[in-house]
């Protein structure tokens, strides 16, 4: 089948469905409420879904350890009401594509429930088994295969007394990770591919993708290097461009799909391996962390101020260094991070903000994702005491910084600063008790306590605001996707030095676009360049409700943002 690439021209939505929309009433997000809120989503302007896991599964990791890879999560609706879902998005004008987890699959998988059981039977090479250094049971005395780091849970084996043998798990012990050495387990991934695609689906984004190959023999890691010990033994493994490119040749070439891999702690130059466009090209684009301050897997934890000068580099070097033969997939927000607003920009100046970081990141050469909430600005929530935390990762990190010396006082400040319990909290849709995620009669109690702040933000409020967070978002969207210079023009950066003004322009397809953020909350100045009049301009978006000029400049207000269009002479404005 001929691949269209029309995700080139998409502006993604996510959503992570336990916190969506609660349709039956039982304080669960599920797929009765995406159904329900399917106008709204569409109204925003985007072009596609992105489900974060929808299949069954004990959540330890909250879907991200899966059980069943062919089934709707009950809590979440059935296969029935998921046809319904994508047919409904499908009416819209939405694409849909689904998380694909295959590193790991939850441990009351069938699959490993057989693989654990014993050393001969089908499943019994389906994940990574070793015997330990000594053996025996730890209590025995026995001791994992290597010296790894789990990412989410303590060291990276577990023992099981069946097989007398440690599995290994990169994140938690509910996650095992798959052996995609065997070709067996390849051929599951391939069937998992196609049930999904030949419902209807247009894609996956593949999770933590790069970690698929372990090297043979599973060395260990230098004891001096800090957390995360054993990943250059995992990430970026010796067969998974092998691996990738069969998948992409014996299943997803025969649909005009896409694919967008989640890859820690890579760099443009390394992303080209994976997603340079032509007859080996394995995934059609790749999700950075390096924005995210991402230096390694969990810098949220390292408490550091936002620094203008590191996003500007980071965004830049990924719009400059794959050169136009790979595709950038774009993003702020995710259910791994804490919220942007609370992070990179200003509480104080919340819709500000969020309008500036949005045009920080919308106008670049890529494909967008915006994430639930992002776009009528909520905030980071409190926890009181890390108990109240649901993210298996949070524990790990708060237990690893308490071995390390510090009080718990300053324990639970870093983890109000960086838990995953933030993007997760539910979505805010009204100011009424429950702030409207509870379907049903209203009265159940949310799966996860809604951010106090639901009176002021919420979707109703931001409806009613013609200035709103919300409308700016719409505006944006709208603008970005009727201008032809977003998706093929250049980039080049203004006031690189600024520790203040992210500037930069897009040009090409008859086209000029200027983009000027202020991430500050103090005053600033901007002075065009000669090329670039500005009262001959189009101004298109601004965060305030006027944009004066003096001459060819002007004074930025606090997290102020402006955008300009130029067109060719005799063609038809678009603004």
């Amino acid at each position: 089948m001929q691949r269209t690439r029309w995700y080139k021209d998409a502006v993604f939505y996510q959503i992570w469905p336990r916190s969506f929309c609660d349709g039956n009433g039982d304080g669960i997000g599920d797929l009765w409420g995406v159904l329900g809120k399917l106008d709204y989503i569409a109204s925003l302007g985007v072009t596609g879904i992105w489900f974060s896991p929808l299949y069954p599964s004990p959540q330890a990791d909250f879907g991200y350890d899966i059980a069943d890879y062919y089934d709707i999560n009950p809590e979440y609706g059935t296969l029935e009401v998921f046809r319904q879902v994508l047919d409904g998005a499908h009416e819209r004008g939405l694409k849909v594509i689904m998380d694909l987890v295959v590193n790991h699959s939850s441990d009351e998988c069938a699959w490993f429930a057989e693989s654990r059981s014993s050393r001969d039977n089908r499943y019994a090479d389906w994940y990574i088994w070793r015997d330990g250094k000594t053996p025996g049971s730890p209590e025995e005395g026995g001791t994992p295969p290597n010296n790894w780091d789990s990412l989410f849970e303590g060291k990276a084996w577990e023992y099981e007394p069946a097989r007398d043998q440690w599995y290994l798990h990169i994140f938690a012990k509910k996650q095992p990770d798959l052996n995609m050495d065997n070709p067996e387990v390849r051929a599951e991934v391939e069937r998992i591919m196609r049930f999904w695609l030949d419902m209807g689906v247009d894609g996956f984004r593949e999770d933590v993708i790069t970690y698929i190959s372990k090297v043979e023999g599973l060395p260990d890691d230098n004891p001096l290097k800090p957390a995360a010990r054993g990943m250059q033994f995992y990430d970026h493994g010796p067969h998974v461009h092998e691996y990738l490119r069969q998948f992409r040749r014996d299943v997803l070439d025969d649909y005009d799909c896409m694919t967008v891999g989640e890859a820690p702690m890579i760099s443009a130059e390394k992303a080209l391996e994976y997603a340079e466009e032509g007859p080996d090209q394995e995934l059609d684009m790749l999700f950075t962390f390096e924005h995210m301050g991402a230096d390694c897997l969990f810098t949220d934890w390292i408490p550091r101020p936002f620094d203008l000068r590191s996003y500007k580099q980071a965004l830049g070097s990924w719009q400059t260094g794959l050169g136009g033969r790979a595709w950038n997939a774009l993003y702020i927000e995710n259910h791994d991070h804490p919220r942007i607003i609370s992070r990179y920009g200003s509480e104080s100046y919340r819709v500000e903000s969020g309008k500036s970081l949005a045009c920080s990141y919308l106008f670049l050469r890529g494909t967008p994702f915006v994430y639930q909430g992002q776009e009528i600005g909520m905030t980071n929530t409190h926890l009181a005491s890390v108990d109240e935390s649901a993210d298996v990762s949070t524990f790990n990190q708060h237990r690893l910084v308490r071995e390390m010396g510090l009080s718990e006082k300053a324990a639970l400040w870093l983890v109000n600063r960086a838990t995953r319990d933030h993007a997760r909290t539910p979505v805010q849709w009204s100011s009424a008790p429950g702030a409207g995620f509870v379907g049903g009669d209203g009265t159940a109690e949310p799966w996860y306590p809604i951010n106090p702040n639901y009176p002021v933000i919420n979707v109703a409020a931001a409806e009613a605001d013609p200035h709103s967070l919300l409308a700016f978002y719409r505006a944006a969207i709208a603008l970005r996707r009727r201008l032809p210079v977003v998706r093929e023009g250049g980039y080049r950066e203004l006031k690189r030095a600024s520790g203040q003004l992210y500037a930069y322009v897009r040009e090409g397809a008859g086209q000029r676009l200027l983009v000027v953020c202020s991430l500050s909350p103090k005053t600033a100045y901007f002075s065009a360049p000669a090329d670039l009049d500005l009262a001959a301009g189009e101004l298109c978006l601004c965060g305030y409700e006027d944009a004066p000029l003096e001459g060819n400049a002007f004074f930025l207000r606090p997290y102020e943002c402006r955008v300009y269009l130029w067109e060719d002479a005799g063609e038809e404005q678009v603004c």
